[in-house]
């Protein structure tokens, strides 16, 4: 459950290393983004000559999350961490070109195939 001001790591190679979310796409008044949903992020930490800069408001979804998912045959999928990949807003492509660290299986029903298919591992 990632929410407005939580900070998260980026699963792909732009440049970005933490990103705050700052809002939850989709809804006025959801509080809480899981696996799959777009969020929009504010790049507090990047590395230097990156395609990204400090500062900058960026779009990504959600690849994966600390909090415990329950899936329809009753079985739980929890990470180690919070993290997203940076997408174009427009074409729901990713910006990067790699994917670092497993994916939720869940973004191949969400319309994310690109992120899957980049993806090292999908669990």
């Amino acid at each position: 459950m990632i929410q407005a001001r939580t900070v998260v790591n980026s699963a792909d190679n732009t440049g970005a290393r933490k990103l705050q979310c700052v809002h939850i796409l989709g809804s006025s008044r959801r509080r809480y983004a899981r696996i799959g949903d777009l969020v929009t992020l504010v790049i507090k930490e990047a590395q230097p000559y990156s395609m990204v800069k400090k500062g900058e408001v960026v779009h990504g979804v959600v690849v994966r999350q600390h909090k415990e998912l329950r899936r329809k045959d009753g079985s739980y999928i929890r990470f180690d961490d919070n993290a997203v990949v940076l997408i174009d807003k427009k074409t729901r492509e990713p910006r990067g070109s790699r994917i670092f660290g497993p994916i939720a299986r869940e973004l191949r029903a969400k319309g994310f195939t690109k992120i899957i298919s980049l993806a090292p591992e999908v669990l």
